[in-house]
C-alpha cells in the first residue's frame, strides 16, 4: 500500500516479545505488535484504515462519524491537516454542542475539523440512505467522501489485510481489540493457514460477529481466515473502565514500561491475561497482541532522576 508523503508509515511495525509471568507460567509467549508506532499522528490501525479511504476520496473533503472520545475522529482530523483536506466530524450527542469541547474533540477542532453534533437517535440511523443524506446536508458536507464510523468499510478491511501478512509465521494466535470490526476482518484474511485471529470487543452487545463477516464479504466476497470473538472483556462498554481494569493496566505499565491505552489496548491485554489463567491456550502457544493505540492525551515524560 502506498501513501502520500506526510502519511508515510513505519512498516512493518515492530514485533517485540515481553516476559510476563502470567503467561510464562502457562507455557505461553506474549508478543506485542507495535502498530502504535506506524505513524506519529495516525496511530496503528487508524493509518491502515484511513489511507485506502483517502486514496478512494481522490482529493475530496472527508466526512466521518464518531463519539466524543473517538480515536477515529482525531486520526481523520490529523490526516486532513497533514494533507490539506477539509474534514467534517459528525459527533454523537446533540447535547454536547453547547458544552466546552473535551480534549479529544478540541484536538479535532485544532486540526481544522468542523464538528457537527446530532442527536443519538439520528446517529443510530446514520447508515440509512435518507438519514445520511439529511445529515450531510445539515453538515454542509454533501459533496464529501463518506468514511464510516471507525473507518471500517471494504477499503479499510483490504488495507488491514497487510497487518495479518506482516504476522504470518510469527504467532499462533493474533489478538486485537475491536470497535467496529474492520481491523479484525482484514487481519484474519492476511494470516497464514494454521494461524487464528481473536477479537476482543470493547463495546457490549454481542453484535460484532455478524458485522465482521459482512465486512469480509464486502471486501473479499466471502468469510476469510480463522477468527473468533470473546465478548467478556468490554468492562461495561465503550469508554467504560473498572477498578480491576485500571489496576491491571497500571501493573502492566510498571512491568513493561509501556503506556497502555485504556479504551482498547488495556481491555485486550486484560482479556488475554484472563484467558491465559483459564488455560484457554495450549502450552507452547505464541500470542501476538496488536497494540493499536497510545493513551490520549499522552502522558508527559517522567522527570529525570537526580
Amino acid at each position: 500500500m502506498t501513501s502520500p508523503g506526510p502519511l508515510s508509515p513505519r512498516l512493518p511495525s515492530p514485533l517485540h516479545e515481553v516476559r510476563d509471568a502470567r503467561f510464562e507460567r502457562r507455557g505461553l509467549r506474549l508478543l506485542l505488535k507495535r502498530d502504535d508506532l506506524v505513524h506519529p499522528q495516525l496511530i496503528g490501525n487508524k493509518w491502515r484504515k484511513l489511507v485506502p479511504n483517502i486514496a478512494a476520496a481522490r482529493g475530496r473533503a472527508l466526512v466521518t462519524f464518531g463519539g466524543a472520545y473517538s480515536n477515529h475522529l482525531r486520526a481523520t482530523a490529523a490526516a486532513g491537516r497533514l494533507l490539506g483536506l477539509p474534514t467534517t466530524g459528525v459527533v454523537r450527542g446533540h447535547e454536547l454542542a453547547g458544552r466546552p469541547l473535551n480534549p479529544s474533540l478540541a484536538r479535532c477542532a485544532a486540526d481544522g475539523m468542523r464538528l457537527h453534533f446530532i442527536d443519538r437517535s439520528t446517529y443510530r440511523r446514520k447508515t440509512e440512505p435518507e438519514t445520511l443524506a439529511r445529515i450531510l446536508r445539515a453538515a454542509g458536507a454533501e459533496d464529501a467522501y463518506v468514511v464510516p464510523e471507525g473507518g471500517s468499510n471494504a477499503e479499510a478491511v483490504r488495507g488491514c489485510r497487510a497487518l495479518g501478512t506482516e504476522l504470518r509465521g510469527r504467532a499462533d494466535v493474533v489478538a486485537v481489540a475491536c470497535g467496529t470490526g474492520g481491523t479484525l476482518a482484514g487481519l484474519a484474511a492476511g494470516l497464514a493457514a494454521g494461524q487464528r485471529a481473536l477479537g476482543v470487543p470493547v463495546l457490549k452487545g454481542g453484535f460484532l460477529g455478524a458485522d465482521v463477516q459482512a465486512l469480509q464479504e464486502r471486501a473479499f466476497g466471502a468469510r476469510s481466515g480463522t477468527w473468533s470473538l470473546d465478548d467478556r472483556f468490554h468492562c461495561g462498554g465503550y469508554a467504560r473502565t473498572t477498578p480491576g481494569l485500571e489496576a491491571f493496566a497500571q501493573d502492566f505499565e510498571q512491568r513493561h514500561g509501556l503506556a497502555v491505552e485504556r479504551l482498547y489496548v488495556a481491555k485486550l491485554l486484560f482479556g488475554l491475561a484472563a484467558l491465559a489463567e483459564e488455560d484457554a491456550f495450549a502450552r507452547g502457544t505464541t500470542i501476538a497482541a496488536v497494540v493499536t493505540g497510545r493513551p490520549f492525551p499522552e502522558p508527559a515524560p517522567a522527570a529525570p532522576e537526580r
